[in-house]
């Protein structure tokens, strides 16, 4: 799955932050998540973060198939002719996954409990702009949440070990 765009956005009805997740096969993925589990998650993406990531390989080369559209973070979200694979409903996520890979990317695995899940895989460059609209959207939401990039030692997962769940 390639990502073409990522927004998250305050919801006071809801009191919840949504991730929404474009691909550039033009689906979308809805995700809510809660003040009381990004506070949990916080100290583990940070711990990501604080990993030193390894070079990132080029992209590949276009064939005879029509150019990849770079990953945007400027223009407004599109969803003119978006399709749900998850449905419209957004995720409310329970418990999530991290898997740190041997070329410096992240897996997170989004679950709703046992029902629905969402595998969102993340350079290092998409992890640092998911956590600065997670922080931004918090902000917005005015939640108060001490959402600072320096994490403790122990919840920073280690390649090779086992995968760290949340929840």
């Amino acid at each position: 799955m390639q990502i073409r765009q990522l927004q998250v956005a305050c919801d006071h009805l809801q009191d919840r932050l949504l991730l929404r997740v474009a691909t550039q096969a033009d689906e979308e993925v809805r995700i809510w998540l809660t003040r009381r589990f990004l506070r949990d998650l916080w100290p583990h993406l940070a711990g990501l973060l604080g990993q030193q990531p390894a070079p990132l390989a080029p992209l590949a080369a276009a064939t005879d198939a029509a150019p990849v559209e770079a990953p945007s973070f400027e223009q407004a979200f599109r969803d003119d002719k978006a399709t749900y694979p998850l449905g419209a409903t957004p995720l409310l996520t329970s418990e999530i996954k991290f898997d740190t890979l041997s070329d410096g990317s992240f897996n997170l695995t989004f679950r709703e409990g046992r029902e629905r899940s969402f595998l969102l895989p993340l350079t290092p460059d998409l992890l640092q702009m998911l956590c600065a609209m997670l922080r931004a959207g918090a902000e917005q939401a005015q939640w108060n949440l001490a959402l600072d990039y320096a994490a403790p030692a122990a919840v920073t997962p280690t390649p090779g070990k086992r995968p760290s769940r949340l929840h």
